[in-house]
């Protein structure tokens, strides 16, 4: 298949800005892969969807503060966005200025605060922070929400919550798993009442995930890596219920990734380490059955991974029907519920 395949047209009204109050307030999509079957829900109705049999899958990642601003020596404003932290006091890093940073060049933070850049590697800078405490708690202090470009507004003490799944532990995101958003506590704990048990992956969201593909043959697309890790603990939880017949309902496209890359052999093993795993239609998925999902930017990888999952032509019309229907869109968006059952 090609690019221009997962080519929609949204009007931009439906791009969601802010999140709704209550985090489970959202819309729900119900996509039946088999029958192409599509039904409006709340997310509320979740719950009813799933069996106490079956296993959720959440991405655990934590979204770090990544975004900075300073000046350089000359004056001129710089924008960081922090891709990877190395070591305690170097990331690697995406600059915007009005002209690139030279290696060597000093850039002023905020209370005083200052970085090198030490090297460019492909598409990001190398940074060294001179500062103490580490980088991490330098991010809490300073650093801004990375929400994503479509979201026309500076961050918010808000944000520091809603872009941010109420089960996140792991540092090291610098975009949210979204399809986890819409989990409140409330959800949570009907989850476990229901005796529905749930696991954790972990894959740190890159900024890569909201740049569209830019070549029209597939095969040519480089994909961006991510940081992903499946623990025994969840293996065992995925054995146990495909024995009990149950489904594994992957929370994001992040947690199908993180699964499919430890899943590679056939066999669902536990790993770690970086992904490149580019998913579209024809890919055969090893390890998930259903899947909870947000709706995806025109063209992106992520578009591609549901159409792989549940058929080219079924998400299309899904999205459509999205569309007249008022959906909102994307990160701060309502959610798509994928199964396959007869």
């Amino acid at each position: 298949m090609k690019k221009s395949d997962f080519v929609y047209s949204l009007p931009d009204e439906l791009i969601a800005q802010k999140p709704l109050p209550e985090r489970s307030a959202s819309r729900m999509l119900c996509v039946n892969a088999c029958k192409s079957l599509l039904v409006d829900k709340k997310f509320t109705d979740f719950i009813d969807l799933i069996n106490a049999n079956d296993l959720l899958v959440f991405n655990n990642t934590k979204v770090m503060p990544a975004r900075l601003f300073g000046t350089k020596a000359t004056g001129g404003k710089v924008e960081i966005l922090i891709e990877r932290i190395i070591g305690r006091h170097q990331a690697l890093a995406h600059m915007r200025a009005s002209k690139a940073a030279r290696p060597g060049a000093i850039i002023n933070l905020d209370d005083g605060y200052t970085c090198e850049v030490v090297n460019r590697e492909a598409d990001l800078f190398r940074l060294k922070f001179f500062t103490e405490p580490a980088l991490p708690q330098l991010l809490e202090q300073i650093g801004h929400m990375p929400l994503p470009p479509y979201i026309q507004r500076l961050d918010d003490a808000h944000d520091l919550e809603r872009y941010q799944t109420v089960f996140a532990q792991q540092d090291g995101a610098v975009a949210a798993p979204t399809a986890g958003l819409h989990f409140d506590d409330k959800i949570l704990q009907e989850i476990r009442q229901k005796n529905i048990q749930n696991c954790f992956v972990t894959l740190h969201v890159g900024s890569g995930t909201f740049q569209p593909v830019r070549v029209e043959n597939l095969t040519e697309h480089v994909m961006h890596k991510e940081y992903y890790e499946v623990p025994q603990a969840t293996v065992d939880s995925v054995k146990m219920t495909r024995a009990n017949g149950g489904k594994v309902i992957a929370i994001g496209t992040t947690a199908v990734r993180a699964l499919e890359s430890a899943a590679q052999t056939g066999n669902l093993q536990p790993g770690f380490g970086d992904t490149d795993l580019f998913i579209t239609p024809g890919y055969g998925f090893n390890a998930v059955d259903a899947l909870l999902t947000n709706f995806h930017l025109p063209g992106s990888t992520l578009l591609m991974l549901v159409s792989a999952f549940a058929g080219h032509e079924v998400i299309m019309a899904a999205y459509q029907h999205a569309i007249a229907k008022r959906y909102r869109f994307f990160s701060y968006g309502d959610a798509m519920y994928i199964g396959k059952g007869q």
